[in-house]
């Protein structure tokens, strides 16, 4: 019914919804356009001209993106074994190093940071770099050694974690995510934010899904049964991939992918091609629905034939 008037800018209903689902203060969340516009207000707030930002290669390109707007130096330091060189990044960490940004569970990969690698990184990690956790899929995971980012805020460490509505409980298309930090770090976020970050229904839609945990544990029962599902058919194919803890795996086709990608799409499906990762025959695959799996595993069949 209030569609017509603007939306709350702070998010006030939703923010104290998500403090109290985490055992926060209002000031330790922060609620923006999905985690995309999230990590452009990161960049806005802190990355000065000439600062420097590190990263893992290949990890969501949008870290890189936004740094070089602000005038920033991304600093990218190549996957190990598919999964961030924590050690090899911190060799990186200079006088100039602003954010280091940490995607857990990594896209395209799947893979995981684990506690124990996570908190000997920070132990080295100057106080005055920001680290910035991404756990946009961090619902499906589900290693007993991933470290929950929420943990180190409220330890008070110098982290921002973000989070989305996107993937675990479906809300893509609406556009919103939210931040969790110290104070003094969502306030600086809070000053670079949008005047109207996320419309009525998009708030409306996120406190909805926050009470109900029959859909969320539905969704994530149904992305863990999924990729035990491929992981099964991509075996019996003799097909290689990377063991993941996100709601997608990245697959060796052990051809170019360009190949395989026009043969899926032929059969209406799509999916990422690894060559822009320099993956040249492999591809990111998504998990969704059985019958979508059942659909890729027949189309993929054909292809390989």
């Amino acid at each position: 019914r209030n569609i017509h008037f603007y939306p709350e800018a702070p998010c006030s209903t939703l923010r104290t919804a998500l403090a109290r689902r985490f055992s926060l203060k209002e000031g330790n969340v922060v609620i923006s356009n999905g985690a995309d516009n999230l990590i452009s207000m990161v960049a806005n707030a802190f990355v000065d001209e000439g600062d420097e930002v590190v990263m893992a290669t290949p990890t969501f390109p949008v870290y890189t993106n936004t740094t070089q707007i602000m005038g920033g130096i991304p600093v990218s330091v190549p996957l190990k074994d598919f999964t961030h060189d924590l050690p090899e990044m911190l060799k990186r960490v200079n006088r100039k190093t602003k954010l280091v940004y940490v995607c857990n569970p990594n896209n395209p990969t799947g893979t995981i940071v684990t506690r124990k690698a996570l908190d000997d990184f920070m132990s080295r990690l100057p106080e005055r770099v920001i680290l910035t956790l991404d756990e946009a899929y961090f619902d499906f995971v589900d290693d007993p050694n991933f470290p929950n980012g929420l943990g180190y805020v409220k330890k008070g460490k110098q982290v921002i974690v973000l989070r989305t509505f996107s993937k675990v409980y479906g809300l893509a298309g609406l556009r919103i995510g939210y931040a969790l930090g110290r104070e003094d770090l969502i306030k600086g976020l809070n000053q670079v934010r949008d005047p109207f970050p996320v419309h009525r229904l998009a708030q409306v839609a996120a406190e909805a899904a926050l009470k109900d945990r029959k859909y969320e544990e539905m969704s994530i029962r149904m992305i863990r049964d999924g990729r035990k599902y491929l992981y099964r058919e991509l075996e019996r194919l003799g097909l290689s991939y990377v063991p993941s803890q996100a709601n997608f795996i990245l697959i060796d086709f052990g051809r170019d992918i360009n190949e395989v990608f026009e043969g899926l799409l032929r059969e209406g499906i799509i999916i990422r091609p690894g060559r822009i990762w320099n993956y040249p025959t492999s591809g990111r695959v998504t998990i969704g629905r059985i019958g979508d799996h059942r659909k890729f595993i027949k189309a993929l069949k054909k292809i390989l034939k």
